[in-house]
């Protein structure tokens, strides 16, 4: 269910980002094209799920969850019914004596005295005094006369097979159930248990894209706010320069104040110019994660600022441990290939136990002789003989055959095997949950850390905001002091040195402090719809 709810969002988000992308209809044809080059906006929230539906490792994992759907499907599978059919067809070029080796061996030779035997027999018990039992010989020869006069030739007179039937057909139908196996119930919880493990996963691979994506757009911002920092420092430092010209063609400053106060607004330059290609390649690295078009520019939305509203719930070792406890996708993880495991000791023991299964077969079976000339006495008449020929599907030559019973198998001692592989699964579960024990550990470190960076970066944050409105005030009074022709050019870009470096000094514990803060929301598990 959270899968098909997560895949929702997925989709409506999809449907959010295109609208973003796409200002006019037709547009996306000149996103693709070098010539029409687009321009975006976007927020870290935007930003956030483009990579949810982009990034590789996302639309990898729901992939392994539709495998395991598929495989949870396929282990019931092996408990419904199962109906298979069959077919043959044989031809005998030739067919032995079925007799071979028995006291009916020399059948084949002796049909013609068993029938001349009935005959005298019949002779003998008929009341016409005419009617006298000859001999076999003389029984023979009028026979076979008989079969000449009527064109007809009988299997055994030739020498061949009377029994052989040349064409042999069989069809079909068998119909199993498994009643108990206890290795394919079990499969099914395992793989239920894999669908569980591949969700989790998925949770993971979530929050350690939205993390990356987070950290990618933050150093974006960071130099974005970085290079205006900068920018506004050279602006000043321009008009100082132009101040310090005039001040020294009146003849109040030399012309060292000059020089030096525009070597200082070169090298300022310089560094301005290094921080704009930083900013661009920043953002161009969070575009490329983004999978956004090479030709698109895009822009961020946003600023690195602190209050007290980016404040985590609970900004406490323990109880964000507990927290994490409950939410850490890993964790369930751990504790799911625990499950995995004694399910696979499940199956391992179901080796002790039988398999039952119960079977039906029904089948249609057709012997067809290619000679299907049925040969009749005609009544009345001795030695005179008729003959006529069956159809293909005569329901002589087919026959159904119904059966009904059961499969038992138990497998009594197997060298020991079952009881080893038993063991050996007890092993892995206890090295299971030591791993789990270990990692519970490490994640209260992991925890513990987070929370001392955002303590620190907030103590940072605190006392720069406090520094950057000293260091306004001594810039207002540098200023003035100037302007009064007190001080001097070298104490004015001094104090505006201080309050450029202020600035950036907040900035980077903003940026420390938002770093911390995704960190920490992975430490404790923090689910990632929550917040989009």
């Amino acid at each position: 269910m959270m899968i098909k709810k997560a895949k929702l969002v997925l989709l409506l988000l999809l449907i959010l980002v295109c609208n973003s992308f796409i200002q006019e209809s037709g547009a996306q044809s000149r996103i693709n094209s070098p010539g029409n080059a687009q321009e975006i906006t976007i927020t870290i929230d935007e930003a956030i799920q483009i990579a949810l539906i982009n990034n590789y490792m996302i639309r990898r994992g729901l992939l392994d969850v539709d495998m395991a759907e598929s495989q949870i499907r396929e282990a019931w599978g092996t408990v419904y019914p199962q109906l298979n059919t069959s077919g043959s067809y044989t031809r005998n070029l030739k067919t032995p004596n079925p007799f071979a080796g028995s006291d009916a061996g020399g059948l084949f030779e002796t049909l013609g005295a068993i029938e001349w035997l009935a005959y005298n027999e019949l002779a003998r018990t008929d009341e016409d005094p005419s009617t006298q039992p000859i001999p076999l010989d003389e029984f023979i020869d009028r026979q076979r006369q008989g079969f000449q006069d009527a064109g007809l030739t009988v299997p055994g007179f030739d020498g061949g097979n009377p029994f052989a039937v040349e064409n042999q057909f069989q069809f079909g139908l068998t119909l199993s159930q498994t009643i108990y196996n206890g290795a394919a119930f079990a499969a099914i919880r395992g793989a239920r248990q894999v669908r569980e493990l591949n969700e989790d996963q998925m949770e993971l691979d979530r929050q350690i894209v939205t993390d990356q994506i987070r950290i990618s757009f933050y150093s974006a911002l960071l130099a974005k706010e970085q290079l205006d920092v900068l920018r506004s420092s050279v602006e000043r430092l321009s008009e100082t320069v132009e101040e310090t010209k005039k001040a020294v063609e009146a003849g109040m400053l030399s012309r060292f104040d000059r020089i030096s106060a525009e070597v200082e607004l070169v090298n300022l330059e310089t560094s301005l110019i290094e921080v704009e290609n930083q900013s661009e390649l920043a953002v161009k690295n969070l575009a490329l994660q983004l999978g956004i078009p090479a030709n698109t520019k895009v822009k961020l939305r946003g600023e690195l600022t602190y209050n007290e509203e980016l404040k985590p719930e609970f900004l406490d070792a323990e109880l964000s441990h507990e927290l994490a406890m409950q939410q850490r996708p890993d964790l369930r993880q751990s504790q799911g290939l625990i499950e995995l495991l004694k399910v696979q000791g499940e199956i391992t023991r179901s080796g002790y136990l039988p398999t039952v299964n119960a079977f039906a077969n029904a089948a249609y079976i057709g012997q067809v002789p290619s000679n299907r000339v049925r040969i009749m006495q005609v009544e009345d008449e001795e030695f005179t003989y008729t003959s006529e020929t069956r159809n293909f599907f005569d329901r002589s030559y087919w026959n159904p055959a119904v059966a009904v019973g059961l499969n038992f198998n138990w497998n009594l001692f197997s060298g020991f095997q079952t009881r080893l592989r038993s063991e050996q699964n007890k092993i892995s579960i206890r090295q299971a949950e030591i791993d789990r024990e270990f990692q519970k550990n490490a994640i209260y470190l992991e925890i513990e850390q987070s929370v001392r960076n955002l303590e620190t970066a907030l103590k940072r944050i605190y006392s720069q905001q406090r520094n950057i409105e000293q260091a306004e005030l001594n810039y207002e009074f540098a200023l003035r002091r100037l302007q009064e022709g007190i001080g001097t050019p070298l104490q004015e870009r001094q104090a505006s040195s201080l309050l450029d470096q202020s600035r950036l000094n907040y900035l980077a514990a903003v940026y420390d402090y938002l770093v911390a803060l995704s960190g920490y929301d992975r430490a404790v598990g923090k689910p990632i719809f929550q917040d989009l």
